[in-house]
Parts: C-alpha cells; sequence; structure tokens
C-alpha cells in the first residue's frame, strides 16, 4: 500500500535516472518515494524506454520507413552484431529510414523534410523567424479574457491533435471551473505513425508553442503549466529549453517533462497518468479533464499546432484565421511522407486535397495507388478518393479521418497486405492492455494477417466481427480505430485482401 506522503510523481523521473528496470531499482525507488516496489515494477514494465535498459539502436518499423527500406537496415545491424532492436514510428517519416542511437539522439538515412516558404500570410509559417518577444501575450492581455475567448471562438479553431474539438470549449470549460489551483498541459507527445508536424514547430517556430500557452495559463488561470514531450524527441527538446530560457514568464511556472516511450500517451488521459507517474492507461469519461485533470484539478491540454495557432489569431483576429480554411476554419499543418518527392510539412487551407498536398511536395514517386489521409489511425483510401478535401468533415463522410494530418503516399509497388500488417504490428505494441477487445482484438488481427500472408484464404472470414467488438467496447480510441487500416484495406482493395 503507498504510504502517505508518497512522491508517486517523482517514479518516471527516478526510473530515467537510473537507467531503467535494472536489478534493485524498483527497490532503490521505493526507498526514495515511498511507492511500492511491485508497483515501481509495473510502471517500468509499461514504458520502452525503461522497461528495456541497455545501449542500443532502435529503428523505426512505422509504414513509411518499412517502406523505405528500414527491415534492410535491420538485417544490417543483425550480420555486424550491432544491438538493436525494431520500436513503433519513431515521428521521423519525413527522413525515413531512421532509427535512434542508445542515447535517443537520431540516426536518418535520409535528408531533412521540407516546409512551405516563408510567407507572413501563413498563421504558423515553419519557415519564418520565431519571435521571443511575444506580441501576441502583450496584445491578450489588453483586449481582455472575453475579448480573446471571443476570438477564438469566432476563428473556429479545432484540436490539431486528432479529435478536432472546438478549442473554445475547453479554454471556457476550464476558466468557468472555481477551483483554485488549475493547470495547462501541452500533449506534445507526437506518436501517430506519419506524423512529424508538432516536432517541426518545436523545431522551426517553439515560442508559437510557448505564447499560445502562456495566453492559454492566463486566460484560463492557471499558475502551472507542463509540457510532456515524447522521449525520443532529444533535438526537438532542446530547442524548446533554450527557447523557454529566453521568455519572460511572470508568474507562471514552467515544467517540461519527457515521455518514456508510449503512444497511448498521446491519449489525454493516459497523459495525465503518466504525468502522475502511473502506467499511461487512458481514464474512464467522464469526468473530462476540463474538471478533474491533473491531479484532480482542471486542466487544459492543447496539442503543440493547437496552441500554435493561438498566436496568429489573437494578432489578426478569429475571422481572418477562419478565412485561412476552404472547407472548414484555418490553415492545417500537412505531413506527407511515403512515396513523394520532398516528404515534409506543409501549411495549406484545411480542406485542400490531396493532389495539392503532393505538389507542395514536389510531385508522387512511382504510380500512386492509395493513401492513409490521418496517421495509421486513419486507414487506407484509394486514389480515386484523392479529391477528398482533406479536413475532419469529409474524410469522416468516407469512411477515415484527418486524424493528425499524417498523410503517407502508397505507390503501386507497395503491397496492401504488406502496408495493413506492418500498421497492424504497431497497434498490436502500443495497446496498452487496459481493456480485453483492444488488447487481445489488435493480436487477433495481426494473426489473421499472418495466416493470410502464409496461404490461408479464409484468415480474413472474422476481420469485421473482431473490428465491431473492438470499436463497441474500446475504453479509448485506439482499440477503437486500431482494425481500420486492415478493414480500409479488404474494402478498398479486395483484389489483394479479398
Amino acid at each position: 500500500m503507498e504510504r502517505k506522503g508518497a512522491q508517486r510523481h517523482r517514479v518516471l523521473e527516478l526510473l530515467e535516472e537510473h537507467g531503467g528496470l535494472a536489478p534493485g531499482v524498483a527497490k532503490r525507488i521505493e526507498a526514495e518515494t515511498g511507492v511500492p516496489e511491485a508497483d515501481i515494477y509495473g510502471v517500468a514494465t509499461f514504458y520502452t524506454l525503461v522497461a528495456r535498459p541497455g545501449a542500443k539502436t532502435r529503428v523505426c518499423q512505422g509504414l513509411s520507413c518499412m517502406m523505405a527500406g528500414a527491415a534492410e537496415k535491420l538485417a544490417e545491424l543483425e550480420a555486424a552484431g550491432v544491438p538493436h532492436e525494431a520500436v513503433s514510428c519513431l515521428g521521423q517519416c519525413d527522413r525515413a529510414p531512421v532509427a535512434v542511437d542508445a542515447d535517443l539522439e537520431l540516426v536518418a538515412w535520409g535528408p531533412r523534410g521540407g516546409v512551405s516558404p516563408d510567407d507572413s500570410e501563413l498563421p504558423m509559417n515553419l519557415a519564418g523567424t520565431d519571435d521571443p518577444s511575444w506580441p501576441a501575450l502583450a496584445r491578450a492581455k489588453v483586449l481582455g479574457r472575453d475579448a480573446v475567448l471571443a476570438e477564438l471562438k469566432a476563428s473556429g479553431l479545432q484540436g490539431r491533435g486528432g479529435a478536432g474539438f472546438p478549442a473554445h470549449f475547453k479554454w471556457d470549460a476550464v476558466r468557468r471551473e472555481a477551483a483554485e489551483t488549475k493547470y495547462v498541459v501541452v500533449n506534445a507527445d507526437e506518436g501517430e505513425p506519419g506524423t512529424f508536424k508538432d516536432r517541426e514547430v518545436m523545431l522551426r517556430r517553439p515560442h508559437l508553442m510557448l505564447e499560445g500557452m502562456a495566453i492559454a495559463a492566463w486566460l484560463v488561470g492557471a499558475s502551472d503549466a507542463y509540457i510532456y514531450i515524447r522521449g525520443e524527441f532529444t533535438r526537438p527538446l532542446r530547442q524548446l529549453r533554450a527557447a523557454i530560457a529566453e521568455a519572460d514568464w511572470g508568474d507562471l511556472r514552467v515544467h517540461v517533462v519527457t515521455g518514456h516511450g508510449a503512444y497511448i500517451c498521446g491519449e489525454e488521459t493516459a497523459l495525465l497518468e503518466a504525468l502522475e507517474g502511473r502506467r499511461g492507461m487512458p481514464r474512464l469519461k467522464p469526468p473530462y479533464p476540463t474538471q478533474q485533470g491533473l491531479w484532480g484539478k482542471p486542466t487544459l491540454m492543447n496539442n503543440v499546432e493547437t496552441l500554435a495557432c493561438v498566436p496568429a489569431i489573437v494578432h489578426r483576429g478569429g475571422a481572418w484565421f477562419k478565412d485561412q480554411g476552404r472547407t472548414e476554419p484555418g490553415s492545417k499543418l500537412y505531413c506527407i511522407s511515403g512515396d513523394v518527392e520532398r516528404p515534409g510539412v506543409y501549411e495549406l487551407p484545411l480542406g485542400a486535397t490531396l493532389d495539392e498536398l503532393v505538389e507542395a511536395a514536389g510531385g508522387y514517386v512511382g504510380t500512386p495507388k492509395a493513401f492513409s489521409p490521418g496517421g495509421a489511425s486513419s486507414g487506407f483510401l484509394p486514389m480515386s478518393l484523392r479529391d477528398t478535401p482533406l479536413d475532419f468533415g469529409h474524410l469522416a463522410k468516407v469512411g477515415s479521418m484527418l486524424g493528425s494530418a499524417g498523410v503517407v503516399v502508397l505507390s503501386e509497388a507497395v503491397s496492401m497486405v504488406d502496408a495493413a500488417k506492418w500498421q497492424a504490428v504497431f497497434f498490436e505494441d502500443e495497446s496498452c492492455g487496459q481493456c480485453a477487445p483492444c488488447r487481445i482484438g489488435c493480436r487477433m488481427q495481426r494473426q489473421a494477417l499472418d495466416r493470410f500472408r502464409e496461404g490461408d484464404a479464409k484468415a480474413l472470414a472474422n476481420v469485421e466481427a473482431v473490428a465491431w467488438e473492438m470499436d463497441q467496447g474500446s475504453i479509448c480510441g485506439l482499440g477503437m480505430v486500431a482494425s481500420l487500416p486492415l478493414t480500409s484495406a479488404m474494402k478498398h482493395f479486395p483484389d489483394e485482401l479479398g
């Protein structure tokens, strides 16, 4: 039993300091924190970066990296006797294939991805100059909280982390809570395969996000802000810390927390569990984080890109930002990788089409066959739907989603069976295991694909039934969408998965 005054929030930090779950570490951390040894062991085994300590190269086996030859890189390391392991997507899809070394520093076999050219009319303008003076925060304080909230509402800004929930609802909900203690949490744990836009914001324009975060904290009345950044993002972390050191925070206390290797912590309540020193398992809702979030206090949680939109909204007004979109409000940072000439992050009107995005990325490589419009969670679409606006509403109508806008293009050279298998492996690896439909279903779908690849023509007969169980019975979105890469491939490419 955890004793009174136990310092649970220090568990993951101390596991990192001790080099991961080596023999005797859990016992030592129990003495330092008061958290039971068995509980510490359970937390440590949940996170890949502390569960399996030891110097090794971690090679990405995400979709874009596998398309670019990650399997061959793994074979080369094996032949050379280099300690290594295959891991889930590392958020570097524009440089595929990639790995991280024993210090989590990037090993990339491709050039750095591109971004849209410098254009001051773009709300985020990744190629522009970062401004540490934070003029939007000063303007916000002149306008006042009510006016800023009104502009946020007028902008139509939807959360850019995947759900597309109107940002002003969250801000207003936390602001209205009567609690004296409130928190702002930035979700920078970018782990969706095909997605790397938040990484580029933190690398190129960290002050955009930080200024948006400061405006949010001021508006809702939070005195502490937490930035939860993916553990493998070592270079973005350095950029972020340097930007934090440049800024005048006033009374706001800023805490940077590095993740420890769990995709599920991109889900907001799982992230809160991680911050509190627990396994990153999603909470049942309600209550929502806006009511009972971090340590039970009202918490505003936003994605990096969402906050990076805020300075432009404050400066130029909500109506101006809304007009930057085409079918839905605002501009959007679209990631694109796979079979295109210049993978990267391109800022386009929300509702741009695949062809427009690929044009920004230099064109297709080979004959395009399929695309994934919003990360692994969005499944696959055929090129016959290439004119579908890449937004929240239109993609939902064709059975997909914009999600994190991690677009991956697949040419005729890529097997849809292989592509579905790579995505199934990801979801099986990253299921937190809390609920049976997801834990068992992810394994069953991957096994069905394995049997199909081995020649069992009836192996996919129960895929739809399993997918329904996962969708209806899972606690969070991971289990609800984990079958989509397979079911969408079966639907749109029956000649390969029939």
